[in-house]
């Protein structure tokens, strides 16, 4: 395959992985209404795992404190913005939730950076939350804080995958980090879930949340991660918020004034102009794996 065609069946296969995971979140948002939010994030990590760990689970004489630890703290980070990730789209709606968490990676790429160009991406990215809030009313406050904790987690997601990358072959680590999340939730989704309250077609849905969130996306990886640069990869990922709104629309019945899809617009504008204005040289793909997104 040529070059050119491997970039376009990748970018074409990651922009699947983003409505895959993004029409989870919109699933995951018609449920917590009804079994609540651990749950969710439960039913979504027991899947996670029952993926990975039969291929990455790590080796009895491999399990020492000083080789996993980092992988436990992204677990705690995976926990924490997938809690607040989902408080959120329950009190935001997921199209305005899914741009603010966006800030956290966008932050990321930008902080500490010189070039004016940055500067003024980070400005325009800004701009676009708060056309995005002002054309959304008065925000639920607790809401707000909890998507800019998902932002805030999703930045520590991504820094604690890049230092458990070094030190733990291919998924093993997200594998572990998973594991730890699991551990976490399913005891207190366990009880907390209305069990009276969940129906069928709910467990049918949890289900669903989980293939669509976790199983679907990482096998769609293996492939994707062969074929794009990280820059490329980057600019893909941007389009996030705005595939989420698209789903809040489609399954959530959210609606959309043109100043808040201004808003949207311009927060992914303001990351893929960043993105690819850096002249630094593209490695491989597989060096943002880890930055994929929520896992």
């Amino acid at each position: 395959m040529t070059a050119p065609r491997r970039l376009w069946s990748g970018a074409a296969v990651q922009l699947g992985s983003l409505v895959s995971v993004n029409f989870g979140s919109a699933v995951a948002g018609l449920l917590i209404p009804t079994v609540g939010v651990v749950p969710v994030v439960a039913a979504r990590q027991l899947v996670t795992v029952a993926t990975l760990a039969p291929f990455w689970r790590p080796r009895r004489a491999e399990l020492g404190w000083r080789r996993l630890w980092p992988a436990v703290v992204l677990g705690l980070a995976l926990l924490g913005m997938n809690l607040t990730f989902y408080v959120a789209v329950h009190l935001l709606g997921l199209g305005v939730a899914a741009v603010i968490e966006y800030l956290g990676p966008f932050a990321l790429a930008v902080i500490g950076s010189r070039r004016l160009i940055d500067g003024l991406c980070a400005v325009a990215a800004a701009g676009g939350v708060v056309l995005l809030s002002e054309a959304s009313g008065e925000l639920n406050a607790l809401g707000l804080v909890c998507a800019l904790l998902a932002a805030a987690f999703w930045a520590a997601y991504i820094l604690f995958s890049r230092r458990v990358a070094l030190g733990l072959p291919g998924l093993e680590g997200i594998t572990v980090a998973s594991i730890v999340t699991t551990v976490v939730s399913v005891p207190v989704a366990l009880a907390t879930i209305a069990w009276q309250s969940v129906t069928v077609s709910d467990w049918l849905r949890l289900l669903a949340l989980g293939v669509l969130s976790s199983a679907v996306p990482y096998s769609l990886d293996t492939f994707v991660l062969r074929r794009l640069t990280p820059r490329v990869y980057g600019v893909v990922t941007a389009f996030g918020p705005a595939v989420a709104a698209v789903f809040g629309w489609l399954v959530l019945s959210e609606s959309f004034t043109l100043a808040m899809i201004a808003g949207i617009a311009l927060v992914i504008a303001s990351s893929a102009v960043a993105i690819l204005s850096h002249r630094e040289p593209d490695s491989q793909a597989g060096a943002v794996a880890a930055e994929a997104g929520p896992a």
